[in-house]
Order: structure tokens, then C-alpha cells, then sequence
């Protein structure tokens, strides 16, 4: 389970976020949702360890991410927008490597990359260099160093970004099957892909959160983007009104 508090984060005198709270438990798809610049990224490095907030704060499965952060990082899978791959290694050196940064023991790694080579597809381009592989197998080996050390959660921040059309159908398909009893949020702007995996919706503008709802309570009797416009106007008219009246 991830509970966000009250997260705030300030680069110098521009807030990227502010008090933003939401939960995510066991077994969930979270879609996080917002235009471009809304502040999902940013949260969700907070959540990964990778940043601090300058207010607020993070638990995952129970544990402070700033203050018990290794024992974060040990239970959470992180896939950024652009995965962290060292092209002139191949895919299966490459996992290797990770999966010991990540603290997977000499004897597990075996297992371990069998079991994330088989379930991300890419067995058999496992002696390739990964520099050499399409963008869809890439993000597989992105999902797969997310995977090596078999977290209870996962982070996913627009994991088909630049994907063709039968790659994309083929991550999300993947997705949905690494569910299961895992917490999974997923950064995205493609609201068809929210609509098709997700089962909760986070919806962030300039960085405040607009709405958190079950995605069938959300969707009655409207669609995903209905919704989506109609919590971004909103804000984006209060916050006109606001600066008026200022």
C-alpha cells in the first residue's frame, strides 16, 4: 500500500506540487493522470525515493520513504519515462547487473532473470546488445530491471511513450498481468490506456490533485474524458477567478 500526505515540492521559488494526498493498496492499477506539467513526474520520484519533498510525506507498505528509504527502494519497481539502459551491454548482463544493485543475492539471480526474461518477452533477445533492439523491446527490458528484484510495487511513468500501436497493446497487456497482488500506479496523458488497465484515478492539475475516485464510480454515465475536461476547466476557471479577485 502507498499513502501520500500533504506532498509539496518547491524548486526554488516554483512549486511543482502542493499538498497532494492520495492512497493506492494492494492489487490496485492507479492511474495518475494530468496535462503535461501537472506534476506527475514529480510525485512520483518523490514516491521512489529519488527526490525529497520539501513538505509533506510518503509510506510504503508502512515504511517512511525518507526516513526508512532502503527498505522503500527494496519493495518498489521504478520505471521512468526514459529507462535507465546501458546500451552496449546485453539484455541479460545488463539485468544481472541490476539485480545486484538492487540486492538480489548471487544464488537468486539465476531464477530472478529467467523468471523477468520469460515474463517481459525477451528470451529470445537475451544475448543481444541492448542498444540494438526496437523501442518496444527496450521498454520491455525497461519493466524488466523494474522487475529483477520482484518488488510489491511498481511505478510506472508513461510506459508507452513512443510505442506503435501493437507494442502498446502488448505492454499493456503486461501490465495488467503484473498486477495481481501488487500496487501498481501508472503515469499517464493517453486517457485510453487509464480507461483499459486502470481501476482508480488520481487526477493532478498545476500540481494539486482535482480528484481521486474509483474509475467505474468516476465514469457513470460519462467517459474518461469527459471527466478528465471537466476537472481541468474547473481548476483552470477557479484559479482564473482567483488571480481576478487578487
Amino acid at each position: 500500500m502507498i499513502e501520500a500526505t500533504r506532498l509539496t515540492k518547491y524548486y526554488g521559488d516554483f512549486c511543482a506540487i502542493q499538498n497532494v494526498s492520495f492512497t493506492a493498496q494492494r492489487g490496485e492499477i492507479l492511474g495518475l493522470l494530468g496535462p503535461n506539467g501537472a506534476g506527475k513526474t514529480t510525485t512520483m520520484r518523490i514516491i521512489t525515493g529519488f527526490m525529497p519533498a520539501t513538505e509533506g510525506t510518503v509510506t510504503v507498505e508502512g515504511y517512511d520513504v525518507f526516513k526508512e528509504s532502503h527498505e522503500v527502494r527494496r519493495r518498489i519497481g521504478y520505471l521512468p519515462e526514459n529507462p535507465p539502459l546501458y546500451n552496449d551491454m546485453t539484455v541479460s548482463s545488463y539485468l544481472k547487473f541490476v539485480g545486484r544493485i538492487k540486492g538480489v543475492s548471487g544464488k537468486e539471480i539465476p531464477g530472478s532473470l529467467d523468471g523477468v526474461l520469460e515474463r517481459c518477452s525477451l528470451t529470445e533477445v537475451a544475448d543481444r546488445l541492448v542498444g540494438q533492439l526496437s523501442k518496444g523491446y527496450r521498454q520491455r527490458v525497461g519493466l524488466a530491471q523494474a522487475l529483477i528484484h520482484n518488488p510489491v510495487v511498481l511505478i510506472l511513468d508513461e510506459p508507452t511513450i513512443g510505442l506503435d500501436p501493437k507494442q502498446i497493446i502488448e505492454i499493456r497487456s503486461l501490465i495488467r498481468d503484473l498486477s495481481g497482488d501488487r500496487t501498481v500506479i501508472l503515469s499517464t496523458h493517453i486517457l485510453p490506456e487509464v480507461s483499459q488497465i486502470c481501476n482508480k484515478v488520481v487526477i493532478i492539475n498545476e500540481g494539486r490533485v482535482v480528484v481521486e475516485k474509483n474509475l467505474k464510480e468516476l465514469t457513470q454515465g460519462v467517459t474518461l474524458e469527459e471527466v478528465f475536461l471537466r476537472y481541468i476547466s474547473k481548476e483552470a476557471e477557479e484559479g482564473a477567478e482567483e488571480a481576478a479577485f487578487l
